[in-house]
């Protein structure tokens, strides 16, 4: 099979090209980026363009593919945010037209917005509230409305926070860190609920909706879930520290965080005590219904790769 990858570069994307490429298909990827920067075998066919500019690179990279992945995203710019999500995804569907055979859009579960408790499936509302989420809302939107027109079918998945080895998710590094110095502290109740994907989970639902015809015009959320005293257990176990017992009260948490969670450097900020009171949980029901997806990797296991890559002190260069 003919497999083109957008965003081949990053976390996810990166993953997913080498899993064609082990399956034995021809993978292309599109980069702005050199191509011995890439770090990919040389089986692979490198395009460089840029989705925003829409360049004449474009054509030749989708044409003829079975599988167009569009992995493409900005993480940190806003001000990028909607030159790659909603430009560059208009110029690509542009160039896809009557070239390709199905499109797989990596969206997020960030469209439903925020979501203090209950389920979140694909039946909630879209509620999209950042830039981030507003663009890849409409990135979305736009995939849905020309996908018949120009020929082609397509599938959405929205994972939720994805981890594993070299994700570029700061925040988990940094909850890994505080648990292994001892620093972690509950915040409220108990129950609050963790909402994490490995990133080989991702790739494995990336490829189901990629290869089956059930998937055909389907949106699907990703995730796992466990209670966050599980979550932070697990971590634990792997760090082979002794489980957090400290827990402070939502209010005055909440309160510190809004006064001096601002400052450079202290650690409980406003959007981090949401993240550990929070209740909601993400549905997978229906890929799992549909596709027959499961998670191949579970958290705990997933959990254990990451902090043992954690762990590992980085390459030094030769001098």
């Amino acid at each position: 099979m003919i497999i083109s990858i957008t965003g081949a570069s990053g976390f996810i994307g990166r993953v997913l090209a080498l899993r064609h490429i082990a399956q034995g298909d021809e993978v292309r990827v599109l980069t702005r980026k050199e191509p011995q920067k890439l770090a990919l075998p040389k089986s692979v066919r490198i395009f460089q363009g840029d989705l925003a500019a829409g360049t004449d690179s474009l054509t030749e990279f989708i044409d003829g593919s079975d599988i167009l992945y569009h992995c493409a995203g900005e993480v940190r710019d806003p001000g990028l945010m909607r030159a790659v999500h909603v430009t560059g995804t208009r110029n690509l569907l542009g160039a896809a037209a009557h070239r390709i055979g199905r499109w797989v859009q990596l969206s997020s579960v960030g469209a439903y917005g925020p979501h203090r408790e209950g389920i979140v499936s694909e039946k909630t509302p879209l509620n999209p509230l950042g830039e981030y989420e507003l663009t890849k809302v409409e990135s979305d939107r736009l995939v849905t409305e020309a996908a018949e027109e120009n020929g082609f079918s397509y599938a959405i998945l929205r994972p939720s926070i994805v981890f594993g080895p070299g994700m570029p998710n700061r925040s988990l590094y940094q909850l890994i860190a505080m648990i292994d110095r001892g620093l972690f502290f509950f915040i409220g109740a108990p129950g609050a609920a963790a909402n994490y994907i490995y990133v080989d989970n991702v790739v494995d639902a990336l490829l189901l909706c990629g290869y089956d015809p059930a998937a055909r015009g389907r949106i699907y959320d990703l995730s796992d879930h466990a209670s966050m005293e599980d979550f932070i257990a697990m971590i634990s176990d792997s760090l082979g520290r002794p489980h957090p017992k400290l827990r402070l009260p939502l209010a005055p948490a909440l309160c510190v965080a809004r006064t001096v969670g601002r400052l450079s450097g202290f650690p409980l900020t406003e959007s981090r005590v949401h993240a550990l009171t929070n209740r909601s949980v993400y549905a997978t029901a229906r890929i799992a219904r549909e596709l027959g997806y499961s998670h191949e990797v579970s958290m705990r296991e997933g959990l254990r790769r990451t902090v043992d890559a954690w762990r590992k002190p980085p390459l030094q260069s030769p001098s």
